[in-house]
């Protein structure tokens, strides 16, 4: 089973967006049980808390329920994950700092070439959460389709 962990500065925009886009990709492609995912800040200031209402309200637009709750990456990320998956350079950096992985370790964006940059913006500085699902969902599908290649899964 491959197990993802989306990473962004403090657990309550791009990260957990990342994690309710992409368990609904996995849901709808049959692979419940081939792949988990979780999502994790850098930073705890917001430990405990739900999504930002913006993350909240662009994910109901598009029919998918968030329930997490905020988390600050703990050392057992860095041994449990196969994929950390950062939303931009910062949050990659800040992963690095904290010690050696196993993981494959990379910028959602990286995957997306055509997306014109390897930083998803952080819409709770922006309030841009449109641009900032398009963005996510775009990476999500590439990352999908990679550990589908890569783990050789079954749909």
């Amino acid at each position: 089973m491959a197990h993802v962990v989306f990473v962004c500065l403090g657990n309550i925009c791009r990260s957990p967006m990342a994690e309710g886009i992409f368990n609904e990709m996995i849901r709808q492609r049959g692979l419940k049980g081939q792949i988990t995912v979780d999502s994790v800040g850098t930073g705890g200031w917001h430990e405990g808390e739900t999504a930002h209402p913006g993350t909240r309200q662009i994910l109901a637009e598009h029919g998918i329920t968030y329930v997490g709750q905020a988390r600050q990456i703990q050392a057992a990320d860095l041994s449990e994950a196969d994929y950390l998956v950062a939303m931009d350079t910062s949050n990659l950096n800040g992963i690095k700092r904290l010690g050696e992985t196993h993981a494959e370790l990379f910028r959602l964006l990286d995957l997306v070439p055509k997306a014109g940059t390897k930083d998803v913006p952080d819409p709770y500085y922006t309030g841009d959460f449109e641009t900032v699902y398009n963005l996510v969902y775009a990476g999500c599908e590439a990352l999908l389709e990679k550990i589908v290649q890569q783990e050789g899964l079954q749909v």
